[in-house]
């Protein structure tokens, strides 16, 4: 039990907003020294992890710069213009289209999203967009809650749409994991038994996002005087 430390120490960091890479490094190195290993062999299995998986942070790393790049000269302004032109748009119905292409895309294997490539410079600056469109100036917190929305169309589409994908790292895991204790599963099961969950994480995220429109019409439409009040009041 005393090498599960590590996991203690992640929840208390989250818990107290630590900087995130500094709280799970932490984690890992006291892990590691709790299970028996030197502070040497702990920092060489760091610099293994990295080495294999060099050709992942390299994809991260190199397109960080070019949408910090992007952002610089306007593109979150330019995502706002764009859906303010588009009629009936909202909140909710912006992020469930994401999602609902984030959740295909990841079914057939294309990683073309991303909280730092797309949520950021795009879907949260859209999602706004179509409310201010309808209301005016939004308050901090409404701006958090969309934003908070859009980064969890994120993590939704792409945690329930790759478990479609045969090849995808969490089918993978599964399948050496079943082999491991003996029991055979096909990766085309666990592919197709992924659908349903698919679905139902889609229309669960949905039905936020309409709670989400209303919750956001509710907070802008509270404080503003009706017509027969001004009247009044003239």
């Amino acid at each position: 039990m005393l090498k599960l430390i590590g996991v203690l120490l992640v929840a208390v960091g989250f818990l107290f907003r630590l900087n995130t890479l500094l709280v799970v490094t932490v984690a890992g190195i006291v892990t590691g020294l709790v299970s028996g290993l030197s502070l040497h062999e702990v920092i060489t299995m760091f610099g293994q992890f990295f080495v294999d998986n060099r050709y992942m942070s390299m994809a991260i790393l190199l397109t960080l710069p070019i949408f910090g790049v992007l952002e610089k000269y306007g593109l979150k302004e330019q995502a706002e213009v764009l859906i303010k032109k588009a009629k009936n748009a909202s909140s909710g119905n912006v992020l469930l289209i994401y999602l609902f292409i984030r959740e295909i895309s990841a079914a057939v294997g294309l990683n073309i999203g991303g909280h730092a490539q797309s949520v950021r410079p795009l879907v949260a600056p859209m999602s706004e967009g179509a409310a201010r469109a309808k209301y005016g100036e939004l308050p901090p917190k409404v701006k958090e809650d969309i934003r908070a929305h859009a980064a969890a169309a994120e993590n939704t589409g792409w945690f329930f749409g790759e478990d479609i994908f045969i090849a995808t790292g969490g089918i993978l895991l599964m399948k050496g994991f079943f082999d491991s204790v003996g029991i055979h599963v096909d990766v085309w099961d666990m592919a197709l038994w992924g659908i349903p969950t698919a679905i139902s994480a889609l229309v669960i995220s949905a039905i936020r996002f309409r709670q989400l429109d209303r919750r956001i019409h509710k907070k802008m439409t509270k404080h503003k005087p009706t017509s027969s009040s001004k009247t009044e009041a003239s």
